[in-house]
């Protein structure tokens, strides 16, 4: 009984580290050929515009109802201690330091992040990337580098348009529906944020994008053949995206605080 125990677990455990070594050797590859070998900027671009603009949709409703639910929360919460033109202060600190880095990756990692691991993962299995390499042309460069530049590129600018757009909602509730002073609201907001705030913010948004774009293209690189190997490479790939951008949130907080 032991005995069995143990194997399993120690299979575990090398599957564990041979993936995080598979993992890590994808990740260099893909950064030498950034750096080296970078593709042309149109397939760069493409995916900012896949990435980054296709995705303004979902990110300005995410903030919107985001920020209004944080202005109403915060009022009642600040009103309880006579505070309530301390709620522009609440509001956008909660927005640029933790909520719009990681909700912004989250709805990108649904929206975009499947459909790249879906996309590569497809290729895959119809032996695209086989021809590829047959043709002498580097998939790294044409399929992986791009992607991970184009999410590098677009989740800052996506998290800094949720925090404009959060910190308005949070305005509409605050001043519009509940009576806020509009001129405290902004006048804290002011006082409170500081530059690193801002700073943290971007740090987390530009290594969640390297994050999701790693994972999610790994997972459709290696995706098993067939229809089920392309669905469970895409619901891991969302998945672990999700996870690691709450736990590499944590270590950041941590450093940067």
């Amino acid at each position: 009984m032991l005995r069995t125990f143990l194997e399993k677990l120690g299979a575990v455990t090398i599957f564990i580290f041979r993936e995080m070594g598979r993992m890590l050797i994808f990740l260099v590859m893909a950064l030498v050929n950034i750096i080296i070998r970078p593709g042309r900027p149109f397939h760069i671009f493409k995916q900012i515009h896949f990435i980054g603009t296709k995705s303004l949709f979902v990110i300005t409703l995410t903030a919107s109802f985001t920020g209004m639910v944080l202005g109403l929360q915060g009022y009642y919460t600040l009103a309880k201690f006579g505070s309530e033109g301390m709620l522009g202060s609440a509001v956008a600190l909660s927005l640029i330091r933790e909520l719009g880095p990681v909700l912004t990756a989250l709805m990108v990692v649904g929206r975009a992040g499947s459909a790249i691991t879906a996309e590569i993962g497809i290729m895959k299995i119809t032996e695209q990337i086989d021809a590829m390499k047959t043709m002498a042309l580097e998939p790294f460069k044409y399929l992986i580098s791009p992607k991970i530049v184009g999410a590098l590129v677009a989740v800052p600018l996506l998290c800094a348009i949720f925090d404009v757009v959060g910190i308005y909602g949070g305005y509409l509730v605050g001043v519009k529906l509940l009576g806020v002073n509009p001129g405290a609201y902004f006048h804290e907001m002011e006082r409170s944020v500081e530059w690193k705030d801002v700073w943290s913010g971007f740090v987390k948004s530009i290594s969640f994008g390297g994050i999701l774009a790693w994972v999610c293209c790994y997972k459709g690189y290696h995706a098993s053949h067939g229809a089920e190997g392309v669905s469970r490479a895409t619901t891991e790939a969302v998945v672990m995206s999700s996870v690691l951008v709450l736990v590499w949130d944590y270590f950041l907080t941590s450093v940067m605080l």
